[in-house]
């Protein structure tokens, strides 16, 4: 998913693509301006932690994409997957569950 010669920017506007959110809602979700995303993504502008932090959290973005960009990348998605699993409510992750036993069920053995 992400290689160590992207930027911070580039991640956070690669998450937000695959979120399908514009910057105007991620944003008003972060509590930032659109032009404070807008500069973070393409003009190197540096966030602060807490803008940082609620950004990783929004967007599921494993930090260890930004931290450790040489982890491998099997180990940031299966991350980036718990931790919108954090996000369902009861009956998505129902869905889910009965998804993964099907998958698992339907494997050969």
């Amino acid at each position: 998913m992400h290689n160590t010669h992207e930027t911070l920017g580039d991640i956070i506007k690669a998450a937000q693509q695959k979120a399908g959110i514009t910057n105007e809602e991620l944003a008003a979700k972060v509590g930032v301006s659109e032009r404070y995303i807008y500069r973070i993504e393409n003009e190197g502008k540096k966030p602060s932690f807490d803008v940082l932090y609620k950004l990783i959290r929004e967007l599921s973005i494993a930090p260890d994409s930004i931290f450790y960009p040489e982890k491998k990348e099997k180990d940031a998605e299966m991350e980036s997957f718990v931790r919108m699993l954090y996000h369902c409510d009861e009956r998505s992750m129902q869905i889910i569950q009965a998804t993964a036993k099907a998958a698992l069920d339907s494997q050969s053995k």
